[in-house]
This record gives structure tokens, C-alpha cells and sequence, in this order.
């Protein structure tokens, strides 16, 4: 009877410990796939983000660089199709629109605009959108920890500009210029209750890597005559087709250029254009002297006819200026014979 109780001991104890590892076998399967699906969901908004290919980084050992912040007035017409359309429309939306729903659904980070007016990409100067949403009025609702603003409420209409940081390069390594936009500065133009002039509000700074992957599923209207010529934005900004006038360089003094110009409009004019002729020249002379190159591609083109005569017509030239030359030397030679024989004839005269 014991031996029977003892066998049946055993079995309970084998069944026990058979059963559960079974059990944890079955919670670490369901964990496993709760964790799959988490990694899944993960993935699927990393590729998301990063389904497109993003540009190359400027690199941080280049020989010649020169940072330029630019004021991009949505007013004009090379600029006017980052405005349009002011409140979305199906799927197409404007610039400010879709940084504004990027960085409310926690896409993309924005950082403070500091009284200076440089920006800082550190942690410290991250800045909450419900602060932003606060700070200028703008009407949101929260629920469960999540911010909505609808599309009449986001006040597109009032950012016609932007302040733009761009930086120009030359790239040693492939031996290349190159202009690539670091980052964007919302700026929202409002005007008072007495009717005066709009003053401005920039919003935020805005990294152009931390956006450029979103910016090539949006386009972008590009002439106002073919509305069927659009291109994304992403091209918009790598292709530099954006105009703005500069307002500041980095100097080591860091002033704005109407610092420097002590407010004076005509000064300002100028010294904008003087930079934008540094930019220009640098670029087109950095391989020689255009000028020279383009006289020797011109030669490189000629019809090989026209090339035998030129050649023709120098070596003709040439003969003409040696004949000249040799005939020139004969004369004097000819003029100091005939002198020289006179003064013989003439002492010969006295003796």
C-alpha cells in the first residue's frame, strides 16, 4: 500500500512538473508574439519614416564652407507654392501644415526660436507643441493625453515666411559645390487691433534631416501658368528653388547684416549683393578661370578648316612682322654704311 501511495506521489510530481512547463511554454509563445507584433508595429513606422532615401550629410572636414541665413517671403512667386494650398485640400497640404501635424503626432522635434536667433539642436531647447499651442492661441482639444487641432484652427494663413539656414560647401573628396538647407524657421505674420504693421512671430526651428524624409511624399506647385508642373519638396529645397534674400552670416562677431549696416537700407542692399557675388564667383571659378577655359573649349569646337586657316592666317602674320623686321634692320644697316662712308669721303677731303 505504501510502494502504491509512493507511485502515485511520483506521478503527481512528474505531472506537475511535465503540465508546467507546457504552461510556460505557452506565455512565453504569446509573450513572444505580443512582442513580434510590438517590433512589427515598431518597424512599420520606422520605414515609414524612412522609406524614402535621405541626402547625403554635408561632411564635417570640408576645406571651404560659409553658413547663410536667408528670409524666404512666401509672397513671390518662386516661393508662393510652399503657401498654396492654404487649408488642405484631399491630401495636399502646405509646408506649415505638414510640420505643424509632424510635430503634433510626435514625428518630427522642434526647438525654441532664442532672442538671438540662432538655433540649438540640444535636448534642453526641445520645446513641447502644447507650449507652442499655448503660447500663441492656437485652439486645440486634449483627450487621453493627446493634442487635435483641426484644420481651420492651424493658422497657415498666417505664415508667409520663413527663416531658412542654408549652408554652402565645397566638397574635396569629389571635388563639388554644393548649397544644403540645415533647417526652417516658421514665421507667423500677425497683425494688431490697431491695423499697424504685421509684426513677426517665428515659431520654431525645425532640423531639415529630421523632416526631409516627409518632405519627398508631399509636392509642390512650381509655376503658376502649368499647374501640372509639381515636384516634391524635398526636391524643391535640394534643388535650391526657393529665393530669399540674406539677413545674416555666421561671423564672429554674430551680427545680422543690418546690425553691421547700423540700419542703413542702401548699405544693407548692397552688402546682400556683394555676398551673393562672393557665392556666385567662388562657384564658377573654382575650377580656373572660366574666362580661359571657355577659350579653349571654343578652339576645342573649331571646324577643322576654320582651325588650318586660323592657323594659316597666325603664320602669315608672323612672316609679315619678321619681313618687317628684317626689313627695318637692313635700313638702318644701309643708313650707317652711307653715313660712314661720308665721313671718309670728308676726311679725305681735309688731307
Amino acid at each position: 500500500m505504501k510502494r502504491v501511495l509512493f507511485i502515485l506521489l511520483i506521478a503527481l510530481v512528474a505531472g506537475s512538473a511535465v503540465a508546467q512547463p507546457k504552461k510556460s511554454r505557452t506565455q512565453q509563445a504569446q509573450q513572444g508574439k505580443q512582442k513580434n507584433a510590438q517590433s512589427q508595429n515598431q518597424g512599420m513606422s520606422m520605414r515609414a519614416r524612412l522609406m524614402f532615401p535621405t541626402a547625403i550629410d554635408m561632411p564635417e572636414d570640408v576645406v571651404w564652407r560659409r553658413d547663410i541665413y536667408r528670409e524666404i517671403d512666401l509672397n513671390k512667386d518662386a516661393n508662393g507654392g510652399l503657401y498654396y494650398p492654404v487649408e488642405p485640400m484631399d491630401r495636399q497640404v502646405n509646408l506649415f501644415t505638414y510640420i505643424f501635424k509632424l510635430a503634433l503626432n510626435g514625428y518630427i522635434p522642434v526647438y525654441e526660436y532664442r532672442l538671438d536667433g540662432n538655433e540649438s539642436f540640444t535636448d534642453s531647447a526641445r520645446v513641447q507643441m502644447k507650449t507652442v499651442l499655448d503660447n500663441y492661441h492656437i485652439y486645440y482639444q486634449e483627450k487621453d493625453g493627446k493634442l487635435r487641432v483641426e484644420n481651420s484652427d492651424i493658422p497657415s494663413a498666417e505664415v508667409k515666411l520663413y527663416y531658412l539656414k542654408e549652408s554652402a560647401y565645397y566638397d574635396q573628396a569629389n571635388s563639388s559645390f554644393h548649397r544644403k538647407v540645415l533647417s526652417l524657421c516658421p514665421v507667423m505674420l500677425r497683425e494688431d487691433d490697431f491695423g499697424g504693421e504685421a509684426s513677426k512671430y517665428p515659431l520654431f526651428w525645425v532640423k531639415y534631416s529630421d523632416l526631409e524624409p516627409f518632405l519627398s511624399r508631399q509636392t509642390v506647385m512650381t509655376s503658376n501658368l502649368n499647374n501640372a508642373a509639381t515636384m516634391s519638396m524635398d526636391d524643391y529645397f535640394t534643388l535650391n528653388r526657393y529665393e530669399g534674400t540674406i539677413y545674416k552670416t555666421n561671423n564672429m562677431l554674430g551680427k545680422t547684416l543690418a546690425q553691421m549696416c547700423e540700419g542703413d537700407t542702401t548699405k544693407l542692399s548692397a552688402e546682400q549683393k556683394r555676398i551673393e557675388a562672393e557665392l556666385k564667383a567662388f562657384e564658377e571659378n573654382i575650377f580656373g578661370d572660366k574666362q580661359r577655359k571657355d577659350s579653349l573649349d571654343s578652339i576645342a569646337r573649331m571646324d577643322p578648316k576654320e582651325l588650318k586657316a586660323a592657323m594659316k592666317g597666325k603664320k602669315s602674320s608672323r612672316r609679315n612682322s619678321s619681313a618687317t623686321v628684317k626689313q627695318s634692320k637692313r635700313t638702318k644697316s644701309s643708313s650707317s654704311s652711307s653715313s660712314g662712308s661720308a665721313r671718309m669721303s670728308v676726311r679725305r677731303q681735309r688731307h
